[in-house]
């Protein structure tokens, strides 16, 4: 077992390098602050240990989400992910619990059950509390794994609060380190995952199967009565022996003495939940503690899983390692010898030296070490020797992992109403002032920022804010609040798009380059009644009347229930209270298509992009290496007909439509032959599949199985697929599958004589799809 915990070393993230941090903005992360009035937090300590500037974070403030919709969770991170620089991951994972909470004060949560009150320390309000007390006293009382790599560095005790990151066993809430410093873990922990971003997707097979979410879990349980013996520490020392973390050990317990009451050792059920999603990390550049490539934040879109409860957190943990030495094949026989020698890393090599020259000019693992990088210059041996640089290096930090956490969130069941409802969440990230203020936090922005949806589906308008933003930030309105509304803006008032070519003005709503409101009387936002179209601009219900030209009588939380789309089109909107130059201009736009669609993020986990039970795309696990973004739509026969006449095409298949178009994109070309499943419903059994990428040539799909009006088929390529029927025999078929590249003229050109024709569907989709990536939200 102890080779076994070894060999998982071997797939577990090393973390860390230099001062990265990463900070969570939807959901707001905490960083360990509470409701602090200052721009630092009070206590590093609170929660957990998140490595971070203590700038960081947001005041508290929860939000509810409803079970199964669409959560866009961003962050930035300082060092870089998805290069070659270093080695990145990102775990994303959620927690609920009847007693977790934000709590009333800042002081860490004791550990002494006397400093509570009622003797409990689980149910004292006061403190915050995410993992619970006995999670860390397991954890404290828990051998630590000697498998792993802790470079020279001195770690203070043989339990798991001892690691390479954390020698001294600091206490940060009731986190236990180890489980915070290694992922994935050997031991049962409260977090569930929902998503891993990695540099290197190979390993994903693995992280998917080491999963607590499909994988049950091994620990030791000691005889009723031995923890509690442990804590007080009370017997001789041979006595209280510390939990082992192998069944051989476990097993060896007795307690009392010769009671025959032994430990066991005894597994944890796996959450039951589908294993999380891996994909490649979203890209980022070294130093920048800002967007991505595609100059939005980074982001992962989370289902929420059908798991109501009203007591969650969200945690984000960064890993990054340097590329000084393998941090996956590097393990504990790589450790120093002894307090006084290096860690056995070959650094010598990476330089050209020989062991001894290496050793001789400083060129091994150690903090701080001071290397002599040049040789003896000819006629003058002494220069080279005099020339000693030393190096900003801690061992601690080589493998490093920097987190943040949530507030506390509830998710909730669906109402009848919503019972099938497709729900956006639409949010408020960062808080009053400017850039300088707020950082490492940022300013106010909707969360998407732009939001691609259908007629048909819901969005849940829904932010919180705090009163006690330090008072000399900048802003408007009542100083220290943070306030947001949604209003309409006025229309553009010049003409863009293609030269010579007017704009549908009826299906462009607003225009970013403004900063007026348009007026409310006969202005209709998505479909919404005025009722709505109120609510959103002065935050009721709520405070009935009082001073809301700045919003100051408003609350800091604002909760408008999932409503329905009913109307297409760009709509460009503004919050009216933070739109100076001190704080830039808070705006969003969402674009509303007639077309019943889908879109998800899919990486080496795969995943399926469905429009319902039986419509979409299913992608098998490492089909796709990178992580791309999924779009699938639906169009009805006249829209799909136009596209094709207007392209210069022609439907010349069949005599009669036995389905809608089915439109996929954008999708490449899959590596090896792979092939995704679609599926597609159809009016009868007998129909013919054509597909084509230009809309000219059309190819029958054969091997297509179609039962219970559903045509199943595999494909390798995107593009328009649709049934129908001849009356005469079938005419030729082409050879199974689909071959080809990426649909390249869907993207382009289809899109955009479909938006002509179709404009309510939004005013541009080729703007929309042309640079998207993983991680980016239209």
């Amino acid at each position: 077992m102890r080779q076994q915990l070894s060999m998982l070393f071997f797939i577990c993230a090393l973390f860390g390098l230099v001062r990265c941090d990463v900070y969570l903005h939807n959901p707001r992360g905490s960083n360990n602050r509470l409701d602090e009035r200052g721009r630092e937090r009070a206590n590093a300590n609170r929660m957990f240990d998140s490595q971070n500037n203590n700038r960081g974070g947001y005041n508290v403030g929860s939000l509810y989400y409803y079970e199964g919709s669409e959560l866009p969770i961003e962050w930035t991170n300082q060092h870089s992910c998805g290069e070659k620089n270093a080695h990145c991951e990102l775990v994303v994972q959620y927690m609920c619990d009847d007693q977790l909470r934000d709590g009333a004060k800042t002081r860490t949560i004791p550990e002494k059950l006397s400093q509570c009150a009622n003797f409990d320390c689980d149910s004292d309000l006061e403190y915050g509390m995410n993992e619970n007390y006995d999670w860390y006293q397991n954890c404290k009382y828990r051998e630590r794994n000697k498998g792993l790599f802790t470079a020279d560095q001195k770690l203070k005790g043989e339990t798991a609060k001892y690691t390479r990151q954390n020698p001294g066993g600091t206490r940060r809430g009731y986190e236990c380190p180890e489980e915070r410093d290694y992922y994935p873990y050997w031991h049962p922990t409260p977090w569930k995952d929902i998503a891993i971003m990695t540099n290197n997707v190979s390993r994903c097979e693995e992280y998917l199967a080491e999963s607590q979410n499909v994988k049950e879990k091994y620990s030791c349980v000691p005889p009723k009565g031995y923890m509690e013996h442990l804590i007080a520490r009370k017997g001789p020392a041979r006595d209280r022996k510390i939990l082992p973390i192998t069944k051989e050990e476990c097993e060896k317990i007795e307690y009392p003495a010769n009671s025959g009451n032994f430990s066991k050792w005894t597994p944890t059920p796996a959450w039951g939940i589908e294993a999380p999603a891996c994909l490649a990390s979203p890209k980022s550049r070294d130093n920048h503690n800002g967007n991505g490539p595609s100059g939005f934040p980074n982001m992962f879109n989370w289902t929420i899983l059908n798991t109501p409860h009203e007591h969650c957190a969200l945690r984000l943990r960064y890993n990054i390692s340097t590329a000084d030495y393998d941090a996956v094949k590097t393990n504990a026989s790589n450790n120093a010898a002894n307090n006084n020698s290096p860690a056995k890393i070959d650094i010598g090599s990476l330089v050209g030296l020989s062991e001894t020259d290496a050793e001789d000019r400083g060129y091994v693992f150690e903090n701080n070490p001071t290397v002599n990088p040049l040789s003896a210059v000819s006629g003058n041996t002494n220069i080279g020797k005099k020339l000693n640089l030393q190096l900003a290096i801690n061992t601690a930090q080589y493998g490093r992992t920097f987190e943040d956490r949530s507030h506390s969130f509830a998710i909730r069941a669906r109402t009848a109403e919503l019972k099938d409802a497709k729900i956006h969440n639409l949010n408020v990230r960062g808080k009053r002032g400017n850039i300088v203020q707020v950082y490492p936090a940022v300013e106010y922005d909707f969360v998407p920022n732009r939001l691609s949806a259908s007629v048909g589906d819901h969005i849940h308008f829904q932010w919180t804010g705090s009163n006690t933003n330090p008072n000399n930030n900048d802003g408007q309105g009542l100083a220290g609040t943070d306030r947001n509304n949604v209003v309409l803006l006025t229309s553009q008032i010049y003409p863009e798009g293609e030269p010579g070519k007017a704009v549908a003005e009826n299906l462009k709503f607003g225009h970013f380059g403004n900063n007026y409101p348009a007026h409310l009387n006969g202005v209709n936002l998505l479909g919404l009644p005025k009722e709505d179209l109120v609510s959103l601009a002065v935050l009721t219900p709520g405070q009935l009347r009082g001073e809301l030209s700045e919003l100051d009588d408003a609350g800091t939380y604002f909760d408008l229930p999932p409503r329905k789309i009913t109307r297409a089109g760009d709509y460009h909107y503004m919050c009216t209270r933070n739109n100076n130059f001190s704080n830039r201009g808070q705006k969003g736009k969402i674009v509303v298509s007639e077309a019943k669609s889908a879109e998800q993020q899919v990486g080496y986990s795969g995943g399926a992009v469905q429009l319902s039970d039986n419509e979409g795309v299913w992608i098998k696990p490492a089909t796709v290496q990178d992580g791309k973004q999924i779009r699938v739509e639906q169009w009805d026969e006249s829209a799909g007909e136009e596209v094709v006449k207007q392209q210069g095409g022609e439907l010349n298949k069949g005599d009669s439509y036995e389905s809608k178009y089915f439109v996929v994109y954008p999708f490449e070309k899959l590596a090896n032959g792979a092939e995704v499943t679609i599926k597609m419903k159809v009016e009868s059994d007998d129909a013919e599949i054509y597909h084509s990428t230009d809309y000219k040539n059309w190819r029958e799909i054969s091997g297509a199985d179609i039962s219970d009006n559903v045509a199943t088929f595999q494909a390798r390529e995107g593009g328009v697929y649709v049934a129908r029927k001849s009356d005469n025999s079938k005419t030729s078929t082409i050879v199974g599958g689909v071959i080809g590249g990426i649909v390249a003229i869907v993207l382009i050109v289809g899109i955009v004589i479909f938006c002509r024709k179709h404009p309510e569907t939004g005013a541009n989709l080729k703007q929309r799809f042309s640079g998207l990536k993983m991680g980016s939200k239209v």
